[in-house]
């Protein structure tokens, strides 16, 4: 077949039009995204701006009109969660349990790690594979074995008790993220760490951890929001009132007040205890943002 030059001046046209479409196809993509993201982030915004308003409500107006602005500001809502419904004892006890539990189990979990990702030795991937394999595991099948053993130790209902808990629970997690992180650091830094005399705990600590300091960031907010918001094992593992974490406090209050519930408090009780997650966000978001990056580049 003889191609003339009318066809070969349309395949030119048609070659030329092709880098337009998909740019058009792309605009197309990245605008129905948007509009995505923009619902999204209303369906997770718009609850927690409410939340914010009710917190300065009176409960008359929470009832009557929940979606109307507070008429004044009601600060002494606050106070009412804080001091009579008892959340600034169990936030108390929450900081304890959770910034204790976080810092034992962030150092366990790298250190486990690190060993497991840059050493060979016999039952190196067993060791491994068990951590992995306590990721699967169900947290409710381990409540009545747990109980027992927290019994025999003398630590029911007690805040060190609740902290060996989280601690054991949050380590596989740690391990599993961490290990991928400390596998692809540069042995040469570690190679001229030992060159230099420096001992093992001197190369992991010094060298090997500030290096890891992206994932380390990362893992801890994933432990951070589990810690702060674990509400099973408290209830199973700690009765005792001067021991509530803020979950438990937070039930505790909604239930004991009965149909006569203050809405104002019990809103700012939940401020109370969302705050923090928020803050901690904030403040290590870059690093996460960091640590996402640098696992979508290896």
């Amino acid at each position: 077949m003889t191609t003339t030059a009318a066809d070969r001046v349309d395949d030119v046209v048609a070659g030329s039009r092709a880098p337009q479409k998909r740019a058009k196809e792309g605009r197309g993509v990245a605008t129905a995204a948007h509009i995505a993201l923009i619902l999204w982030s209303l369906l997770v915004i718009l609850p927690l701006v409410w939340t914010v308003l009710s917190s300065f409500k009176s409960t008359q107006e929470v009832l009557g009109n929940p979606l109307s602005l507070p008429g004044k500001l009601r600060f002494s809502n606050y106070e009412t969660a804080w001091t009579t419904a008892g959340i600034g004892r169990y936030f108390a006890n929450t900081v304890i349990v959770v910034t204790s539990a976080l810092v034992l189990v962030m150092i366990l979990g790298a250190m486990c790690a690190y060993v497991l990702a840059r050493f060979s030795f016999p039952g190196n991937r067993l060791i491994y594979y068990s951590m992995l394999a306590g990721l699967t595991f169900p947290v409710f099948l381990a409540i009545v074995p747990l109980f027992f053993v927290l019994k025999n130790l003398s630590l029911l209902n007690t805040l060190p008790g609740l902290i060996i808990t989280y601690v054991a629970f949050a380590l596989p997690f740690t391990v599993f993220f961490l290990h991928s992180f400390f596998k692809q650091l540069p042995g040469e830094v570690y190679e001229a760490a030992q060159i230099d005399g420096a001992g093992e705990w001197r190369s992991f600590f010094s060298v090997m951890l500030p290096m890891a300091r992206p994932g380390m960031a990362s893992v801890a907010i994933f432990n951070f929001l589990g810690l702060w918001n674990q509400f099973l094992l408290p209830v199973a593992l700690n009765t005792d009132s001067k021991n509530y974490v803020l979950s438990q406090g937070m039930a505790s209050f909604a239930s004991q007040a009965g149909y006569a519930v203050d809405f104002g408090a019990l809103f700012a009780a939940v401020v109370i205890t969302v705050a923090p997650v928020l803050v901690v966000y904030i403040i290590f978001q870059r690093q996460l943002q960091v640590s996402v990056t640098a696992g979508g580049v290896k």
